[in-house]
């Protein structure tokens, strides 16, 4: 992914703390926005894992698991249309929408080398984590036979180590990201296969 530095690491209005967009609403922008079914699956996975953890993990309630997932549902929205003014367009149309500055700020922050757009908070930290990962993972599902049934930490990581398979996918981001939080490489790729295999 080539930089898109987005010059600010404000976003959205203080005031507009606590707005969430409806689920349906969310998923009719994706539809608009992301004609690539690959694209949108891979939205959807990563908008499910980061539930998931929101829920078991951050004790979160159902409001803030929303916003959670509401980040990583609309993360790459204008990726397919905007390739290169990835993130702002669709910082901006959510900050017209006045959306929650977290869910916004999260988004930004899913790529900070590309964004320069630090994450901040656990949010914003598992996003990063999450994406690249999610990717590697589904990619790594579809050349198994039996798809996520049976797959493994070992398998998932053995993949990783080989630069040539799913080379879309950063190591250097992944290895950022888990830098930044407290749980191990292990632990977070069990928690993908296990809840992002059901995402269709």
């Amino acid at each position: 992914m080539t930089s898109h530095h987005l010059g600010r690491t404000v976003f959205g209005n203080p005031a507009n703390k606590g707005n969430l967009m409806p689920l349906e609403e969310a998923h009719a922008l994706l539809n608009e926005w992301v004609p690539n079914e690959k694209l949108r699956l891979h939205m959807k996975q990563v908008a499910a894992v980061m539930k998931a953890w929101a829920l078991e993990k951050e004790g979160a309630d159902e409001k803030t698991a929303l916003k959670w997932e509401l980040a990583g549902l609309l993360h790459d929205a204008d990726w397919e249309k905007n390739p290169d003014e990835h993130c702002r367009v669709i910082i901006e149309e959510l900050e017209r929408r006045n959306l929650d500055p977290e869910i916004i700020h999260c988004i930004a922050s899913h790529g900070p080398r590309y964004f320069g757009v630090e994450p901040e908070n656990n949010m914003d930290k598992m996003i990063y984590m999450f994406d690249e990962l999610s990717g590697l993972i589904h990619a790594y599902s579809l050349m198994r036979p039996g798809g996520y049934a049976g797959m493994d930490v070992k398998g998932v990581k053995k993949r990783l180590k080989e630069k040539s398979f799913a080379a879309n996918v950063s190591r250097e981001d992944i290895q950022d990201a888990a830098a930044r939080i407290d749980t191990s490489l292990e632990e977070i790729i069990g928690f993908i296969i296990k809840h992002q295999q059901a995402v269709q």
